[in-house]
């Protein structure tokens, strides 16, 4: 500023030449925005030049006017050469002027003339100079003015996109602060009607993200004010616009025909009176007028309370541009038992309300401010821009017919409303959630229309585990070991019933069990074939014998001639191999012909076998010290399973670990099993979490 004399150039500014008046303007532009150089201007008469430039010049002139006055603005000064005059000319330039760098200075101005605070006693001596009030006048002659702002949200130029949503942005602000509750929704769905969300919402995928991120944010911020005023307006049929909107849900409904055939029923009954009580009863509504709609009950507005006019909008828009499919659900409803119909009112409030707390729409606009403040990566502001916020009404469509789809395919019925809506969350939460800054809203709809109901219960049951994890998780790890535990005992117990329930395996060629080197199956040859093996009831010796071929019918325990105490056995091995930590999905066996369990041992001693019952404990445990362990018998079993089985069961009954993967696998099962019926029915506020685990099944439930 030292280097200019301010006298000079506000004389220069007055000059008859257009050289030296834009030389004179385009120094003022760079020194304009010093408060205290400001002050030495005005002094010094410069203001009353400038509004001339402003209103006269053309050209680079006008382009630097503009641009110093709206700088002049900005700290706050000049305000005293606002007036109906100047507000028209900027209006004109908007309207009417082809070059950029006049709009940019021209948006400028209009921008601090809308966002002026409206109190009085400013420097303006027309207290109408402000907010969008003072644009009115000039918009009575140029009608095209939001239709022109609006388009030049799709120019090249950047710096012009940002003033003109700026602008865009203080007329929103301005309209739903001081306007009545009768105009504000007015002028934002003209605004909407010229397609500023389409063009917003384009921006905000676009490359350039980054030159256009304040005002960007701001119109999302304003979304989301918007959306706040609209759910906090309770519902109220006195009022024209709300009254007007249920009826409008009413008559969508296409109720008259089948109020038609109401009255023609009556008539029939009764066809030789007409009474006056039979004239009143034929302009009744249907008994369930709203109820069959989806409604609780015939109050329909008390149900509003927790999304207010939002919920209406968001209801009263699906109506309207699905109004076929709106009466085909309802045709079909009819014909369902009252509990079984799909509750089209109160789902699609819910899914509003699902929405409204999916984008946190009660977050202050200062947190957003904050949150930017903080992003300075194209990273960090993909993840703080919102695009699908914008389409707000396509989203609650695709989320409530979501809801439709998994209403019919899972024969859901009214008690499971609140299961629902929360499946509805949790397919919110993923898909539009999870989409990314870039990703159409046409694609978006596409997956929850095609979200497989299967894969978001897996969703839910992942997202439960978590929560709960989060939440209590000593607690559910506790429960994991009890469940585990309580899964080994059950997946024992019938392990052992398919040794008690016996089993017939082959033998190769002239092998034998490798008990005895002689017969012990009366007839029987080098050359048996089959061996049938048995668990005995008290479950403490295995019983078997070898025979020449399968018999129709399995023989009886006291048939089988050889048997084994199970307290001899020192090992049992195979060739199964346990599982590995990557694949748990089958049970690793050689080649089926190779697949065999080998039972280790040791023989009785013949002083053992003297002995009395009771002593035959002692004989055991001292004979071992002394005995050699030997093969005690060899199966062979025919498939993958009985290989599980059989080797698991004899492991499990010696308190031995399983190891295979087929059964490691429906321990599993049966653990996660108990753990996803226990999250399902617990709450956290539920102080039995923790409590005793479900029984499980005795001898008399297990197959």
């Amino acid at each position: 500023m030292e280097n200019v004399n301010v006298a000079e150039l506000v004389e220069r500014l007055g000059s008859d030449e257009d050289a030296v008046r834009k030389m004179a303007v385009f120094k003022l532009q760079g020194n304009i925005g010093d408060p205290s150089f400001a002050d030495l201007f005005i002094a010094e008469g410069g203001l009353t030049r400038l509004r001339y430039l402003t209103l006269n010049a053309s050209g680079n002139t006008l382009a630097y006017s503009l641009t110093s006055f709206s700088r002049l603005l900005d700290v706050d000064k000049g305000w005293e050469c606002v007036d109906v005059e100047l507000v028209e000319r900027i209006v004109q330039l908007i309207v009417t002027h082809p070059l950029v760098n006049i709009l940019r200075g021209a948006m400028s101005i209009c921008v601090s003339v809308v966002s002026h605070p409206h109190a009085e006693g400013r420097n303006s001596p027309q207290p109408d100079m402000f907010g969008f009030r003072a644009l009115k006048p000039a918009i009575a002659i140029y009608p095209q003015f939001l239709e022109m702002l609006v388009s030049r949200l799709s120019s090249a130029d950047h710096a012009l996109c940002a003033n003109a949503l700026q602008l865009i942005n203080s007329l929103m602000r301005d309209s739903i602060t001081h306007d009545s509750e009768a105009e504000w929704p007015k002028f934002i769905q003209r605004l909407q009607d010229l397609g500023v969300i389409r063009a917003v919402y384009n921006l905000m995928q676009d490359s350039a993200l980054q030159d256009l991120a304040h005002p960007l944010l701001e119109f999302q911020s304003l979304t989301k004010v918007l959306l706040r005023k609209w759910k906090e307006i309770p519902l109220n049929q006195e009022k024209p616009e709300h009254r007007c909107a249920l009826k409008g849900i009413h008559l969508a409904s296409n109720q008259k025909g089948s109020e038609e055939v109401l009255e023609k029923e009556k008539y029939s009954t009764n066809t030789n009176t007409t009474t006056g009580d039979d004239a009143k009863r034929s302009k009744r509504h249907h008994p369930e007028k709203w109820r069959r709609l989806g409604f609780e009950s015939e109050s329909p507005a008390t149900e509003f309370y927790g999304v207010g006019f939002l919920g209406m909008v968001d209801l009263a828009d699906y109506v309207r541009s699905h109004q076929d499919e709106f009466q085909k659900m309802l045709l079909e409803q009819s014909t369902k038992p009252s509990r079984q119909r799909c509750p089209i009112a109160r789902a699609s409030l819910a899914v509003t309300s699902i929405l409204y707390e999916h984008f946190e729409v009660d977050k202050s606009e200062m947190d957003d401010s904050k949150n930017y403040m903080l992003m300075d990566s194209r990273s960090s502001l993909d993840r703080l821009f919102r695009p699908l916020l914008l389409h707000w009404t396509r989203l609650h469509v695709a989320g409530l017919q979501a809801f439709f789809r998994m209403w019919k395919a899972t024969a859901a019925e009214i008690d499971d409303l609140d299961k629902l809506v929360e499946l509805v969350r949790i397919l919110i939460e993923s898909v539009v959630g999870g989409a990314a800054r870039t990703k159409d809203v046409q694609d978006v709809e596409e997956e929850l229309a095609n979200y497989e109901y299967a894969r978001l219960r897996e969703l839910q049951m992942e997202l439960l585990e978590l929560t709960y994890e989060d939440a209590w998780g000593q607690h559910l790890r506790q429960v994991r070991e009890e469940l585990h535990h309580e899964a080994l005992q059950f997946v024992k117990e019938q392990r052992t019933r398919c040794l008690l329930r016996g089993a017939w395996f082959s033998m190769e060629a002239g092998s034998g069990s490798g008990s005895k080197s002689d017969p012990v199956v009366t007839g029987r040859s080098s050359n048996a074939s089959h061996q049938y093996v048995q668990l005995s009831h008290n479950r403490r010796y295995l019983h078997f014998g070898e025979f020449n071929s399968l018999g129709e019918r399995a023989p009886e325990l006291d048939a089988l001639p050889e048997k084994i105490d199970l307290s001899t056995v020192s090992s049992v091995v195979s060739n199964i191999s346990a599982p590995d930590n990557t694949s748990t999905s089958t049970v690793k066996t050689a080649p089926r012909a190779a697949t065999k369990i080998t039972i280790h041992g040791y023989a009785p001693s013949p002083t053992s076998q003297g002995h009395s019952h009771s002593n035959s404990k002692h004989h055991r445990s001292t004979s071992r010290s002394t005995a050699k362990e030997i093969v005690l018998l060899v199966l062979r079993p025919s498939s993958h399973s009985e290989a599980s089985e059989w080797l698991d069961g004899l492991l499990m009954l010696l308190n031995q670990q399983p190891i295979t993967a087929e059964t490691t696998k429906l321990i599993d099962l049966v653990g996660n099993y108990g753990l996803k019926i226990r999250l399902l029915n617990v709450r956290f506020d539920d102080a039995t979490f923790a409590g005793e685990a479900p029984t499980v099944p005795g001898e008399g439930g297990v197959g």
